[in-house]
């Protein structure tokens, strides 16, 4: 085993396995979400907490713990994450109730934060800058495999257990993990000391609190008042005021010659700045693409939360063989057109499912255009995160990945935010007129309660439905009317959701669209020195940066020649 220690494959491998404990977890939880309310008498506010307390402790957090790795090494720091996760995950397990269970969640996101900018920074550290698309793509790849895992395996846990064990899952991992994490992963700490900007923390983590939290919050308080005179877009408010203020203090620190949070000497690199827009706007587009999909599944189609995972994978295995190799095609000609490429396939693959979607749809309908939307998805992550941490100096690694984790995890909630609202809003437009034409056949006595029915059920929220709000009879309600209000509900949800879909969609594609568009500017980046063969060998000596290894100004990888991060040989791809 300490043959390995040093070996940048053996280290990626290490850090990956961590990476899929924390990725596992933001879809696992979905699939359980009915066996939590039964079993806990949970209501589903509950349930919904236990989904963004992880979220929302996550994406506030993971900008200062990406700093923190920097001022006391992401090693340190992701075997930190790794035993926060491990025991939460313990504890979420055992939780007696809803209560503890979502405070649970929340120390969850806190271990996931501590580890999760660590995993781009070592990444950053132990690859020279020539072969890090194909570590990305493997990092990508991973990704793939939680997306399939979460569905499926959750789905698999709580038909075969209960919901306690998507939680117990994570222990062999995070005790494999943590087992080899100092066997193999040498000290990666940068030459010079980094001091921790307090304020900065503080207004950053404030900042994000309050937009991630209105977001989060919004679509259950309808976008207007909490309690008192504090509402939503009073919190998200007072979050970008905060956020302004974190940015002027920053710039302050920065001009005094104090080190700030956030370097501004990241975005001075235009592919870096350029790929953080495109990685939020990505989450935007997937998480606003996948919400509404994974309800029509289960919901219109009536497929099972394992069917309904079994479906969505034929994606994701398209994703996890296409990623290495395109992966290391990013490190010979660039990310340009690749990612143009892969956002563009994933785009008209999402399309094309909204397109055939419909009220009796078949699982194997959506298999060619998923393959395709999996083949953009092997296209995007891995040539994404090559371009944004290429030019990126391995002091500043751990700021970056922060950075770069922290606009996907804003995008994420972004996009959750604004399709849930989108969806809500023509869910209720849809069932009505779905409900007013059908109840055409129905006794008159029967119409207005029917039509009614659907306009409550669905402004109360997605979970208004399956046609369960027509269903409700009175006792002297004669079997056959009871029978027919039932059938007819079923079909006013399934068609007026599927329209409601069809129009919600368009909005994510159309931020997907903008991604590919955004991606023309990508800088193209003078080619670098080659790897000498016996460089896995030496990896170990390499990647020993405590000492004059890494200066201030260098750059790229240690152990390669120093390139300024803002050379370039043209503008091509």
């Amino acid at each position: 085993m300490r043959k390995l220690r040093g070996n940048p494959w053996a280290v990626l491998g290490v850090v990956s396995l961590g990476f899929f404990m924390t990725l596992l977890d933001l879809t696992i939880v979905n699939i359980a979400i009915p066996n939590m309310i039964e079993k806990l008498h949970a209501s589903l506010d509950d349930v919904l907490w236990v989904l963004n307390a992880y979220a929302l402790v996550l994406a506030v957090l993971v900008i200062t713990a990406g700093r923190l790795g920097d001022l006391f090494g992401p090693r340190t720091m992701f075997a930190a994450g790794i035993t926060v996760f491990t025991v939460a995950s313990a504890a979420c397990g055992l939780a007696p109730g809803p209560g503890w269970l979502i405070a649970f969640r929340a120390v969850q996101g806190l271990g996931a934060a501590m580890l999760m900018p660590q995993t781009l920074a070592m990444i950053t550290m132990v690859f020279p800058a020539e072969r890090r698309g194909a570590a990305f793509g493997v990092w990508g790849a991973v990704a793939g495999a939680a997306t399939i895992a979460g569905p499926t395996l959750g789905g698999l846990l709580v038909t075969a257990f209960d919901w306690r064990w998507i939680f117990f899952v994570n222990l062999p991992i995070g005790v494999l993990v943590l087992s080899v994490t100092f066997v193999i992963i040498p000290d990666l700490r940068p030459g010079r000391r980094h001091k921790l900007d307090i304020r900065g923390v503080t207004l950053a983590s404030l900042a994000l609190l309050g937009i991630c939290y209105g977001l989060v919050e919004g679509q259950r308080y309808n976008w207007g008042k909490i309690s008192g005179f504090i509402s939503i877009p009073l919190v998200i408010g007072v979050g970008i005021l905060v956020l302004l203020l974190f940015l002027v203090d920053q710039g302050r620190r920065q001009h005094r010659g104090a080190e700030p949070l956030i370097p501004f000497a990241l975005f001075r690199n235009r592919n870096f700045s350029l790929m953080n827009w495109v990685s939020c706007t990505l989450s935007i587009g997937m998480l606003g693409i996948f919400l509404p999909l994974t309800i029509y599944f289960q919901s219109a189609l009536g497929f099972s939360a394992l069917k309904a995972g079994l479906t969505l994978m034929p994606s994701s295995l398209v994703m996890i063989v296409l990623a290495p190799g395109l992966g290391k095609l990013t490190d010979k000609i660039g990310g340009k057109y690749i990612l143009i490429s892969g956002l563009s396939l994933f785009g008209i693959g999402m399309g094309w499912v909204v397109l055939i979607a419909g009220p009796h749809s078949k699982w194997y309908d959506f298999l060619p255009a998923l393959i395709v939307a999996g083949m953009g998805m092997g296209g995007t992550f891995a040539p994404l995160t090559t371009t944004a941490m290429r030019e990126i100096e391995p002091q500043l690694a751990g700021a970056a990945s922060g950075v770069l984790n922290t606009t996907r995890q804003v995008g994420s909630v972004i996009g959750t935010a604004a399709v849930g609202a989108l969806l809500q809003n023509r869910l209720v437009a849809a069932l009505v007129s779905e409900a007013t034409t059908r109840a055409a056949v129905l006794p008159p006595q029967a119409r207005g309660p029917f039509v009614s029915g659907f306009r409550e059920s669905a402004s109360s929220g997605l979970a208004g439905g399956t046609g369960a709000a027509a269903a409700r009879t009175s006792p002297g309600t004669p079997p056959a009317l009871a029978a027919e209000l039932k059938r007819l509900g079923a079909e006013v949800f399934t068609n007026g959701y599927v329209h409601a879909m069809r129009w919600t969609m368009l909005m994510p594609i159309a931020v997907v669209a903008l991604a590919a568009i955004s991606c023309l500017g990508i800088r193209r980046v003078a080619a670098r020195p080659a790897t000498p063969p016996d460089a896995d060998a030496n990896a170990d000596a390499r990647v020993q940066m405590t000492g004059a290894t890494s200066s201030p100004g260098s750059s790229g990888s240690p152990g390669e020649p120093a390139q300024s991060p803002g050379s370039s040989s043209g503008t091509g791809s």
